[in-house]
């Protein structure tokens, strides 16, 4: 699951690295705080990486998001 895998991304970073959708928003090192966003495929979110790692966090999630979170269509 997408939401699994940004979490797992996330947690490698000290960065806090915070995912918004619209009026809602969530740590991404939180599996169920992202579920809250109730985001799917197709939505558009803002990343925010801040913190001591926060370009490296901020490569790696594009990197995930950019491969679709690995999964198939």
């Amino acid at each position: 699951r997408a939401a699994t895998k940004l979490v797992q991304v996330a947690q490698q970073y000290s960065a806090t690295i915070t995912i918004k959708q619209g009026e809602k928003s969530a740590q991404a090192d939180s599996l169920m705080a992202l579920l809250m966003l109730e985001s799917s495929q197709g939505k558009s979110i803002d990343v925010i990486c801040e913190g001591e790692d926060a370009v490296q966090a901020m490569d790696a999630i594009a990197c995930l998001v950019n491969s679709r979170f690995e999964e198939s269509e």
